[in-house]
């Protein structure tokens, strides 16, 4: 079982997420690259939405594959290109997508503003480590 950690001489977090989730020994690790709102024939999503939910969709595609599920996520990290004005409406739609697929785990989890991801095209990019 993954051990959330979020002391109480820390901040607290910030959003749904832990501060840090130790791993007990003999787990099996996969690391996800990278994955972006297209689907699998190729198409971008239009609009975040619609790429935040492929890209979730395509990090459950992954676990699938690797006989895990969304609560062995350990850690993620979220990339949102500056060419998106994410309002707080926004954020908080985006947020949603994350919260039905995560449902009430809560990994360690960082979100980053770069200036752009590989394509222009791409408004978000997330990574993950899971352990099982």
């Amino acid at each position: 079982m993954l051990k959330a950690h979020n002391p109480r001489d820390a901040m607290l977090p910030a959003g749904a997420y832990s501060q840090g989730i130790e791993i007990p020994v003999g787990k099996r690790l996969l690391y996800i690259s990278g994955q972006v709102g297209v689907d699998p024939t190729g198409r971008c999503g239009i609009g975040i939405l619609e790429q935040a939910h492929l890209a979730w969709a395509n990090i459950g595609a992954i676990l699938r594959s690797a006989q895990m599920e969304p609560k062995d996520l350990v850690k993620l990290t979220i990339f949102y290109s500056k060419a998106l004005d994410l309002n707080d409406a926004m954020r908080s739609a985006v947020n949603d997508i994350r919260k039905r697929f995560l449902g009430e785990h809560q990994p360690a989890s960082t979100a980053v503003f770069v200036d752009r991801l590989m394509r222009p095209e791409w408004l978000i990019e997330i990574e993950a480590v899971a352990a099982r």
